[in-house]
């Protein structure tokens, strides 16, 4: 059997993105370790074909040459191939210290030494999944979609210490790590909320991290009594749990959103300055909502974090009425 190292992207909408890579990889017969950052490592604990999850100790941004070091060190010996997955030189280090004897990737960032099995970068921006799938070696189906999986235990825990029911409660994902050229207004989600709560009667779970945990309880004081804040307070691995068990949910383009769909939840997923061309949530429940052609915005898709103009039309013109719609037929989809 083949012993396998994959060196996890930073963000979690890539990680979800790399699952399919993964599957393809253990149908084959290797056996996958991951060598992940802490805040995207819980994404590789819902994905049954990982054996072993190694959490890398390093700060985001720096170098950390000794650390790599030393995690290479305990490393050297276990692998027979590494797939990099980042397209940085820091991310293909550990593989080349630690003596793997083949190392997958693609080119970029001078990296011709430490990898000795390198692919050419595609030009422009393409699908996220078929870009890490390649990494294989073999042909692309364009169906591909990413699928995480928890055992019933962990939905019923996460739910459990919410004080929610499975399926009985909403979740909203209103932040985006990016910035707020991707962020539907916070007075949308508000009213989106209230409405919800009106009709159902079932509250929503406004998810993030502690750096959302201020404009949730924004959200929720606009909308009383309506929302639960639980940016901040649960560890990613909950998070996505109660992700994964939620009657519906809505969100930005965002890490959370990846979680959705490869949990195959009836979501609305709201895109601004970036596009779900690229990056779209890939579950047949998810409904998009993007005003590029509507708007006939020159400017779309613009991949900036804030906008150029101040306008933000993209996002302000969307509105909670249409979401909800979308929402209404996500969950009405087989």
């Amino acid at each position: 059997m083949t012993r396998s190292l994959i060196v996890a992207p930073q963000w979690i909408g890539d990680a979800v993105m790399t699952e399919p890579l993964l599957a393809r990889l253990s149908a084959r017969g290797e056996q996958l370790s991951v060598a992940a950052l802490p805040w995207v490592a819980p994404v590789y604990r819902a994905m049954p074909q990982v054996s072993k999850v190694i959490d890398l100790p390093f700060a985001h941004g720096r170098l950390d040459w000794a650390e790599r070091k030393r995690v290479a060190a305990q490393l050297r010996g276990r692998f027979d191939v590494a797939y990099v997955l980042p397209n940085s030189l820091k991310s293909a280090l550990i593989p080349w210290l630690a003596g793997i004897p083949k190392r997958v990737g693609y080119q970029g960032e001078g990296r011709y030494v430490l990898l000795n099995q390198r692919l050419k970068s595609p030009a422009g921006r393409p699908p996220m999944v078929a870009f890490y799938s390649a990494l294989a070696g073999e042909p692309v189906p364009l169906n591909e979609r990413p699928q995480l999986r928890f055992d019933a235990a962990v939905l019923q825990a996460a739910t459990l210490a919410a004080g929610v029911r499975p399926r009985a409660y909403w979740a909203f994902a209103p932040g985006a790590e990016y910035g707020p050229a991707k962020c539907w207004p916070a007075a949308h989600y508000a009213s989106l909320a209230a409405s919800l709560f009106a009709q159902h009667g079932q509250p929503v779970l406004l998810m993030g991290s502690g750096k959302e945990a201020a404009l949730c309880e924004e959200i929720a004081a606009a909308a009383p009594g309506a929302c639960v804040v639980m940016a901040g307070k649960t560890a990613l691995i909950d998070a996505m749990a109660l992700i994964a068990a939620a009657r519906g949910v809505v969100s930005n383009d965002s890490g959370l959103m990846h979680v959705a769909a490869a949990f195959g939840v009836p979501q609305a997923a709201v895109f601004g300055s970036t596009s779900p061309e690229h990056t779209p949530p890939l579950n047949p429940r998810a409904r998009v909502l993007w005003l590029k052609e509507e708007l006939q915005l020159e400017c779309s898709p613009c991949f900036e974090r804030t906008c150029r103009f101040g306008h933000y039309r993209c996002l302000t013109e969307l509105s909670p009425m249409r979401v909800e719609s979308a929402l209404s037929q996500a969950l009405a989809a087989p």
